[in-house]
């Protein structure tokens, strides 16, 4: 690494000015640019719809949990869910342990078989 830095140093020249600085660092500059834009901002973008998507979640809407427990929401709390599994068992989970929520897919694919 530091075989690399000096490289840069000699390469750059003593007396070129703030130009020739410029233009080594300019690659990575591009390189942080191209990473902000492929990777860091569709991942902040992915966060916000996940957040947003546990907030509207409601009463009555059947969910599934990162551990696979198809349940229906019966209280919604700050930061947990009270869920009914079935048969009467009832548990508190955190918002984060929701995966997907099933009541909207349901009525996604019940849509077109009505139509045929």
């Amino acid at each position: 690494m530091t075989a690399f830095l000096s490289s840069v140093i000699l390469m750059s020249g003593t007396g070129g000015g703030g130009l020739g600085q410029v233009q080594t660092f300019l690659p990575f500059i591009m390189i942080i640019v191209v990473m902000y834009f492929f990777m860091i901002r569709p991942q902040a973008k992915k966060a916000k719809d996940q957040a947003s998507f546990k907030d509207n979640l409601n009463k009555g809407d059947k969910i599934v949990t990162i551990g696979g427990i198809h349940a229906r929401i019966v209280e919604k709390r700050d930061n947990t869910f009270l869920i009914d599994a079935g048969n009467g068992q009832k548990f508190e989970i955190e918002k984060s342990a929701v995966s997907m929520e099933l009541t909207k897919g349901i009525q996604k694919n019940a849509a077109p078989i009505a139509e045929k």
